[in-house]
């Protein structure tokens, strides 16, 4: 599908801009997630509303044969892949796919940065010590 967007600026001047949406076939970042967890499953659904160009393979763990490591170890953390790249886990995978969404790449590039990933991979680890927790909450709490 394909939006165009016209401004006349002037008698002789215009600006036409094409923005064509992506299909299956141009994604170019998949991501695994697990959809019984309330709190992943809400993170998901807002990575699929800023993913505006339809980059992301958003896929769940729990409903696909076609997983690259072991089912249990992706439930474990976050996993994203770059089309033909390694797979990886934890802020690298948040990283990833904060560059393959418009709004967060800014974020996404500052965590290019060594020193900033480890901090992300630092607090990362933090959030899984507490996620059990969360997921407790987010499961009780009504939409």
């Amino acid at each position: 599908m394909n939006t165009t967007f016209s401004c006349h600026l002037g008698k002789h001047v215009g600006v036409q801009i094409t923005v064509r949406s992506m299909t299956r076939e141009h994604q170019v970042v998949k991501v695994w997630f697990d959809s019984d967890c309330p709190l992943c499953a809400r993170e998901i659904k807002i990575m699929r509303k800023l993913d505006w160009f339809n980059k992301v393979d958003f896929v769940d763990v729990l409903s696909t044969p076609d997983c690259p490591i072991q089912r249990e170890h992706l439930l474990e953390r976050f996993h994203a892949q770059l089309l033909g790249g390694p797979l990886l886990s934890g802020a690298a995978a948040f990283a990833l796919l904060w560059r393959s969404l418009p709004l967060l790449r800014p974020l996404g590039e500052i965590a290019r940065i060594p020193f900033v990933l480890r901090i992300l991979e630092f607090l990362y680890l933090r959030f899984l010590a507490i996620r059990p927790k969360l997921q407790t909450i987010f499961a009780n709490r009504v939409d």
